[in-house]
């Protein structure tokens, strides 16, 4: 046998994260747990990492995704899952262009400087020397992901994935070239993503102005806008069919002011004719809802700005400014010519932001590549409805399918160098070809300069990181992949396009994904999480200064301790608050647990056969039995993404019931000689380390390892799993819990519960009189024996710092505790204080007590006094409020009596 201090010496003093963290992560790496076998006969279980940004660094929603993974993958790997884990990073686009572009700034040098082609070679070159921090970070946090798998958006398979789908979509007619109005950035002088356009309120000014006559003597129209300068673009001039002020203007034409122009007066539903004037200028190439109105009534749609947002091809004295300068001088010249009808400012308007620039965006009419998304989006909808792909929570379910049915077409393609190049090449002609990845273009031709969406190829991100459009182990073992957690944020813009190629793709018969053939979804399952939010509620970002690097918390307090308090916080679809105060606590917890192994091994526990339980005390069939309820919950909490729940019903078992009252009464039973007690502490230890390792995977395993030791030092266990060899030797590859078919002893619970009760009341009565903690104090117990509790005097009287009363016992004081389910049993704890109780403090006390019971007493009375209560309550109420005031009424008589003796 091991001696207890040898056991306890695998551990240190105290739970140093900073010093642990990082060998430990780095063991698992070298030890290969992380890696996914294809070939493997266990069941697959996979997930691709939502990659990130390679311009960016983790911040705290990545903390919570990577940890939710990260727990989910632990768990099923300790379930018997091959488990493949996938990571990955976006090439990001614009994101990267621009932080290169401004890295050739500090020289003065521009991209066209350097061309197209040497431009790219130095993006690369920036992104093998910076693309490695996420990375880093992600092993600060404990991510148990594939390093060997590891993909990013823009190598080489990548794009055979990328050139191979838009082919498909292509000859299938869902790729076409059309001039739609877009979302224009002219610093970048690109369109952009609808989820790179941000709105805020911002102060401008609505200027409301005559087309036609400049008094009421001829036709005439006043129009209001807060962009004055696109009236240079204007077509038209839209009313509602039904508005009278305006029926007889309709068709009716009125002379551009600046533009030798004649605008149509156009009635269109869509005009409000309570709003304003009832009737808005039309400018179809610079406004979404003008731009509608144009294509129904046919409009002109003449583009006032150039690509850098400068007033263009108007043939007026405004051409060559800036939009902002042109708005001032276009106000001007409408008040010299008396058009001007009122002004307002300031006026407060939301208006889209690049998220990338901070610019104004302007919508603009641009030739683009679109994706017809009709049947790819019905296809995206069925597989929810039709139960392929479960969203969690199902609450989320109407904002997926509000989506996805009204989806407009994709706009696909970017005015960048940065990015995977559209596969369409141009002859000399006009002609236009799309090619595959395997395809040469004819001699003279050259390939379109624009390159695609960063979605678009992160759609194909659950496939195509297993090799698709080859046929490969990977697609064969791990997909369809098993789940996607992300933010509910990005349901639409990431989400939905991965489920509309993913079924595009798993819906053709020529293609065999993961040895399935016909319609496929690249997950069965998508769980959803909430936003992170600070302690005041408000959501954190850099620009309101409450956003938190995650890193930082993890070097304070610990990886654990960031990620307990992250998984704590997740429910599906909801939104957690968290603070430092939180992490602080969640260390807090680590230490806990760690004391009590540290406590247990000191013991000497060891995992031994447990005896027979009618040789197990009332604390050991208790705890035993609240474990396996506690592991049957965490697993059902788990099976449904309640992250949340799983988590604080193992904290509060931890802390509540095996720290603070389990070890402490496992002193007493030590000190009785109950050696199989060192086998209850490191059973539960053992299941619980095991259920808490998903969650907190680098303390648990310290833990563990020396449960483990000391365990085979003991020579006790007899099931071989602590033995070198047996595939248990990392809390990593060891099984998770399974039913220990222990059923919760409910006579011993009762004794528990009434044990704890009667601890806890003695507690406060000894806080109340100022008692020292650990003060011994003589005292009497009476009516232990009715209360069936004299099995438990030896915990009672050592928790609650009593001692046996003397010959010549002399009580001052006593508590009195009414026991048992229905408090039908009373226990009285009778002390003697002398020279140690404040009798005013203990008078004020009992005072207080009394206004209490008097309060329920009269509470209780007064509603048994009502007959129209007595009348309409059900039975069952009317008799627990009789007893209440039962109980009350014996209070008040037992205070008033002890008042009365002191």
């Amino acid at each position: 046998m091991t001696s207890p201090s040898r056991a306890a010496d695998a551990l240190p003093k105290s739970w140093d994260p900073g010093a642990a963290e990082a060998a430990i992560y780095q063991r698992w790496v070298d030890a290969g747990y992380f890696t996914a076998d294809a070939t493997s006969t266990k069941p697959g279980y996979s997930i691709v990492l939502p990659p990130p940004n390679v311009t960016g660094e983790l911040h705290m929603g990545h903390a919570l995704d990577h940890t939710l993974m990260d727990v989910l993958t632990r768990r099923k790997r300790m379930q018997g899952y091959e488990v493949l884990w996938l990571p990955g990073m976006d090439h990001a686009g614009i994101a990267t262009q621009i932080v290169v572009e401004k890295q050739l700034a500090v020289d003065g040098k521009t991209k066209e400087d350097f061309g197209r082609e040497l431009f790219i070679e130095k993006v690369w070159d920036w992104k093998r020397d910076s693309g490695g921090t996420i990375a880093a970070q992600m092993r600060r946090l404990g991510d148990g992901v594939d390093w060997s798998r590891d993909r990013f958006t823009m190598d080489e398979g990548f794009s055979r994935a990328v050139r191979t789908i838009f082919k498909r979509l292509y000859d299938a007619g869902l790729i076409y070239q059309a001039e739609r109005l877009v979302n224009w950035s002219p610093e970048l002088e690109t369109a952009i993503s609808d989820l790179e356009v941000r709105y805020e309120d911002v102060e401008g000014e609505l200027v409301s102005f005559r087309y036609g006559a400049l008094d009421d003597s001829g036709p005439h129209i006043v129009v209001a806008t807060t962009r004055v300068e696109t009236m240079l673009g204007d077509t038209a001039i839209a009313v509602h069919p039904d508005d009278e002020r305006y029926r007889d203007l309709v068709g009716a034409t009125l002379p551009h002011p600046f533009i030798d122009r004649q605008l149509v007066v156009v009635a269109d539903e869509h005009v409000d004719p309570e709003f304003g004037t009832g009737a808005v200028k039309v400018t179809p190439a610079h406004d979404p809802n003008d731009f509608e109105i144009g294509l129904r009534h046919q409009l002109p749609m003449p583009t006032i700005m150039d690509s850098k947002g400068r007033i263009a091809d108007t043939g007026t004295q405004f051409d060559g400014m800036d939009r902002f300068e042109a708005r001032v001088a276009v106000r001007q010249a409408l008040a010299e010519q008396g058009r001007i009808v009122a002004e307002k400012r300031p006026y407060i308007h939301s208006v889209g932001h690049s998220d990338r620039t901070g610019e104004p965006v302007e919508p603009r009419l641009s030739v683009q590549w679109w994706v017809k998304v009709e049947s790819l989006a019905k296809a995206a909808g069925d597989a929810v409805r039709n139960g392929q792909t479960v969203i969690h929570p199902a609450s989320l379910e109407p904002r997926w399918f509000g989506w996805v049915d009204n989806m407009h077409d994709w706009c696909i393609s970017r005015q960048l160098w940065w990015g995977h190049r559209i596969p369409i090449w141009h002859g000399p002609n006009g002609e236009q070809v799309c090619l595959g990845p395997d395809e040469s273009p004819p001699d003279g031709w050259e390939q379109d300069p624009d390159v695609l969406d960063t979605w678009f190829s992160s759609a194909l991100w659950p496939f195509s990181t297993m090799g698709w459009p080859d046929k490969t182990p990977e697609l064969e073992k791990f997909y369809p992949t098993s789940v996607l957690v992300t933010g509910y944020d990005i349901l639409f813009f990431w989400v939905a396009r991965m489920m509309m190629f993913g079924t595009f793709v798993g819906g053709d018969d020529a293609i065999t994904l993961g040895g399935r053939r016909g319609p496929q979804v690249p997950f069965t399952d998508v769980f959803l999480h909430g936003l992170i939010r600070d302690e005041f509620g408000r959501k954190m970002s850099k620009s309101k200064g409450n956003g938190v690097d995650p890193l930082d918390w993890v070097e304070k307090f610990g990886a654990d301790a960031l990620r307990f308090t992250l998984a704590r916080g997740a429910s599906p679809g909801g939104d957690l608050s968290i603070g430092e105060d939180h992490v602080r606590a969640s260390r807090n917890f680590g230490t806990k647990l760690f004391n009590a192994t540290r406590f247990a091994l000191l013991n000497g526990a060891a995992l031994a056969p447990l005896p027979e339980t009618d040789e197990l005390t009332d604390a050991d069939r208790w705890i035993l039995g609240r474990l396996e309820e506690v592991r049957a919950e965490v697993d059902s909490a788990f099976d449904r993404y309640e992250f949340s729940r799983a988590c604080e019903a193992l904290y509060h078992f931890t802390w509540d019931e095996f720290c603070d009252w389990y070890v402490e009464l496992a002193k007493t039973q030590l000190a009785a000689g109950l050696s199989h007690t060192n086998a209850v502490l490191a059973a539960v230890l053992d299941t619980l380390l095991r259920l808490l390792h998903p969650v907190i995977p680098f303390i648990t395993e310290t833990l563990w390892q020396a449960l483990r030791s000391a365990t085979m030092r003991s020579g006790t266990d007899r099931t071989g799993a602590g033995q070198p060899g047996s595939g248990q030797e990392s809390l990593v590859i060891a099984d998770w819990p399974q039913s220990s078919g222990v059923k919760l002893d409910p006579i011993a619970a009762q004794r528990i519960a009434d044990m704890q009760k009667l601890v806890t009341e003695v507690r406060r009565f000894r806080s109340d009189q100022g008692l020292a903690d650990r003060q011994k104090v003589p005292a009497r117990l009476s009516g232990i024996d009715d209360a069936d509790l004299s099995a438990q005097v030896p915990a009672v009287t050592s928790l609650s710092w009593l001692t046996a009363p003397e010959a010549d016992f002399s009580p001052s004081a006593s508590v009195e505790v009414r026991l048992g389910s229905k408090m039908d049993r009373t226990v009285v704890v009778e002390l003697d204080t002398s020279g140690t109780i404040d009798v005013e403090a203990e008078r004020r006390r009992l005072q207080k007590d009394l206004a209490g019971a008097e309060k329920e007493l009269a509470n209780t009375s007064a509603k048994l006094a009502n007959e129209d209560f007595l009348a309409k309550a059900p039975a069952a109420v009317v008799d627990k409020i009789r007893e209440r005031q039962r109980v009350a009424r014996e209070e008040v008589d037992r205070i008033t009596s002890r008042l009365a003796a002191m």
